[in-house]
């Protein structure tokens, strides 16, 4: 990857570099940054050793690529004069702003621009995860592909499914993490320490996503190996279905897509 330049260094930004670079898609002495807090610039500088000497409008007019990295509440529009001016017509735009369109993105920063939307996973350090990505017509995906993935798998989507894969693939962590901490504290309830009940639940989560990939089977089907007529795990099964967990689940996701819709200013399908 050639340079690149962050306009905005905020959290995902940080965490795309380290990942990317820790995953050599990018040298530290490639990577220039842009922000409003000068401080924040010069610590993520000395914390991944960045050595490029360019500075904001000599950074902008060397980079090939240029990942935005701003709130949606802040002044694109300056954001996007200011690039315009100085950087190059043909460096790639990388925008992880959340709600903006391609088509807002090309009317400002240039139609014939090339033009990635993505919305970033949070488990970039673990290269799991999705990452959806949308681009537009003068994209050259291949030599970009390298870099988009140090940081997470891509999963490239139609524009129109954006704010679903966002309420559902990047929020849906949470319930990972919400559902390993109400497993653990039953472990703890039925009497096992924290240490032993973490351990278990680690163990199984791990395991039974393997399990699924290795045999190809759907989740039921695993779960009936594993459930006797009228056994332990059967019983289990019986009073989490009375608990209304999956529909749970499921609202709570929908839950989160309308939000992603009514921030984006979109409405819903």
């Amino acid at each position: 990857m050639s340079h690149i330049h962050f306009v905005g260094a905020g959290q995902m930004a940080e965490a795309i570099i380290r990942a990317a670079l820790s995953r050599g898609a990018v040298s530290a002495g490639d990577i220039t940054l842009a922000d409003i807090d000068q401080e924040r610039i010069t610590t993520l500088r000395n914390r991944y050793q960045l050595t490029s000497v360019y500075h904001d409008s000599e950074a902008l007019a060397a980079a090939d690529h240029i990942v935005i990295g701003v709130r949606p509440q802040d002044d694109i529009d300056g954001v996007a004069r200011h690039i315009c001016q100085h950087a190059s017509a043909n460096a790639t735009l990388i925008s992880i702003i959340a709600g903006v369109t391609l088509e807002r993105l090309g009317a400002l920063f240039g139609a014939t621009r090339p033009i990635v939307r993505m919305i970033p996973n949070t488990l970039t350090d673990t290269g799991y995860g999705y990452s959806g990505v949308v681009f537009n017509p003068h994209v050259q995906a291949e030599p970009l592909m390298p870099f988009l993935e140090s940081f997470g798998k891509v999963m490239l989507l139609e524009e129109r499914l954006i704010d679903a894969f966002t309420g559902f693939a990047v929020a849906g962590v949470n319930y990972v993490y919400y559902f390993i901490e109400s497993l653990t504290d039953a472990g703890v309830l039925s009497g096992l320490s924290r240490a032993q009940s973490s351990k278990v639940v680690w163990e199984n989560l791990i395991g039974g996503v393997e399990m699924l990939k290795i045999s190809d089977k759907h989740p039921r089907q695993l779960m009936d190996i594993n459930n006797s007529p009228a056994g332990v795990g059967i019983n289990g099964l019986y009073e989490l279905n009375n608990s209304d967990f999956a529909a749970g689940l499921q609202r709570s996701v929908m839950t989160a897509v309308r939000r992603t819709t009514e921030l984006s200013g979109n409405k819903p399908a």
